[in-house]
């Protein structure tokens, strides 16, 4: 398995592997760097070198996810590269989909009810997406932020109420996969659908659905691989306090 280094040049990296454009978009990089190597990049934009080289390697490479490298990374570093994932999701992923789906419905002649099955389908799955996401952004991420406080405050006392309302054990029985509606919506596209369609418009539909289902995938690997356990080791801590 080869990997990107920092001493490979940032636009050979896209070139490599060109879905990582929106991955290097979190971090405020954007198009135009030039022969610029990654580490220039990152140093130039004020971004963990090492942080960056191990969510797009883990990203280019689906057996490959640095565990231990990620959680030597601040984990405020780490809640806030996910909270831009959030926002990939809602301002550009889902809205493209979203405009796929509309496409297809006008660009279908004929009554087709498979499309407007679609529809409804990927409807359902945006709102158990987005509740999933708010969950996070009102609950989840604040506690952890608050945590990493506390722990890094010298003398905090032992007992904390903040503790006893919410901890990393309630966060893993409450997350749950957001997945399953979206492998209903590729079946259907995929096995099921009938009648008139517009071919190139229902096949961009499945690549974008394909890609947001891999970013998912990734996204859920930090939070439940890395972030979880490095969160938990910080409220153990303070309770011994």
């Amino acid at each position: 398995m080869k990997l990107i280094t920092a001493n490979e040049k940032m636009a050979d990296a896209v070139h490599g592997n060109y879905l990582l454009i929106p991955v290097i978009n979190r971090f405020g990089i954007r198009l135009g760097f030039g022969d610029q190597t990654i580490g220039a990049v990152c140093a130039n934009a004020g971004i963990d070198t090492d942080f960056f080289l191990a969510i797009i390697n883990a990203f280019s490479n689906e057996d490959y996810f640095p565990a231990k490298k990620l959680r030597a990374v601040n984990v405020l570093t780490i809640v806030s590269y996910l909270k831009k994932t959030h926002d990939y999701y809602r301002r550009t992923l889902i809205p493209v989909i979203e405009s796929y789906i509309a496409a297809l419905l006008a660009k279908s002649l004929k009554r087709n009810p498979g499309l407007r099955l679609v529809k409804k389908f990927f409807l359902e799955y945006k709102k158990e997406l987005f509740a999933h996401l708010r969950s996070e952004e009102t609950r989840t991420f604040p506690y952890i932020e608050m945590v990493y406080r506390l722990h890094a405050a010298p003398g905090t006392p032992r007992v904390r109420k903040d503790l006893r309302r919410y901890s990393m054990d309630v966060y893993e029985r409450e997350h749950h996969e957001v997945d399953e509606k979206l492998t209903d919506l590729k079946n259907i596209l995929i096995k099921y659908i009938g009648g008139e369609f517009d071919d190139a418009v229902c096949s961009a539909i499945v690549f974008e659905l394909f890609r947001l289902e891999k970013d998912i995938l990734d996204h859920t690997r930090i939070e439940n691989i890395v972030l979880m356990p490095m969160v938990a080791e910080m409220e153990k801590a303070l309770r011994l306090r």
